[in-house]
């Protein structure tokens, strides 16, 4: 599969996406969206792919949305009217796929379905979607010359991809609306302080730390991590926790005769683990529950 506006690099289980219009700043286009959606679709059941990490040529991450484009630069047909009903009846209609949908918000939804983890290494300006993709990434390490923002509300716009359930789950509600009503462009430092980044790193050393994390995740069950990733971020959502012990017991039912058979065996022989199961046909029966 060929690529225009990114690079789909995989090494080691280790499937690096670059975002790769590094003269405009990797600034995103519909074609980088759909270039995106198609990368994180394919890397799910990619057996050779265990663990994702993405970040920016050059010397930003994504500067938003490219504003030159001719016409709606959404990509946005204007002389649609579309209502709420329609957005929930019509999803995948082709008019409203093409026409209302918010691409950054079907890339966000891509990333979250995807069975694979990912880890965002913001190398630099993370700005509009460039800001609010790397919310829907499960891990995320920035530079100390990243700089994020959440710029709508200054250009007359809202949040999109999806960020307005992804934000507020990864820093408190007062500092998500702080960060949407001023458009500010927030440093490394504030970011890690306020738990939108697991690491803040120099320059350097922002790959090989993204890659010592992605090494640890090839090192486990491919199915294992698939249902973790999905338990997390849905089971949090749960309005009880019954219905979390629900899913729990599911998942540890299959994986005990599956791959926990030779993480026991591993353990008590005092040897490495050598996991063969695979996300693409070995996911248990119940999958997907939602």
């Amino acid at each position: 599969m060929s690529f225009n506006t990114i690079r789909y690099e995989v090494s080691d289980q280790i499937l690096t996406i670059t975002l790769n219009r590094p003269e405009q700043l990797n600034a995103f286009t519909v074609e980088m969206a759909k270039e995106l959606i198609r990368a994180f679709n394919q890397a799910s059941d990619d057996d050779e792919v265990s663990a994702i990490v993405v970040t920016g040529a050059g010397k930003a991450f994504c500067a938003g949305m490219d504003l030159s484009s001719a016409g709606n630069v959404f990509g946005l047909n204007e002389e649609l009217q579309p209502s709420l009903d329609d957005m929930r009846t019509r999803l995948h209609d082709p008019a409203i796929e093409e026409g209302v949908r918010d691409t950054g918000g079907q890339l966000t939804l891509a990333i979250f379905e995807c069975k694979k983890p990912v880890i965002a290494a913001i190398n630099g300006a993370a700005v509009g979607i460039g800001a609010t993709m790397s919310c829907a990434m499960d891990i995320r390490l920035v530079s100390e010359a990243a700089r994020v923002g959440f710029v709508f509300n200054k250009v007359g716009i809202t949040p999109e991809a999806a960020s307005s359930w992804f934000l507020p789950r990864i820093v408190n509600m007062g500092t998500a609306l702080e960060w949407i009503y001023s458009g500010d462009l927030i440093g490394a430092e504030e970011l890690t302080q306020k738990g939108f980044a697991n690491h803040q790193l120099a320059a350097e050393e922002l790959l090989p730390k993204a890659y010592e994390i992605a090494r640890r995740i090839t090192q486990h069950s491919q199915v294992a991590i698939a249902l973790s990733r999905q338990m997390m971020y849905r089971n949090a959502s749960l309005p009880h926790p019954q219905s979390a012990h629900e899913v729990d017991s599911l998942a540890i039912f299959y994986a005990s005769q599956s791959s926990g058979k030779e993480g026991v065996s591993a353990f008590l022989e005092k040897r490495p683990p050598e996991f063969v199961d695979k996300a693409s046909t070995d996911m248990p029966p119940f999958y997907p529950w939602w």
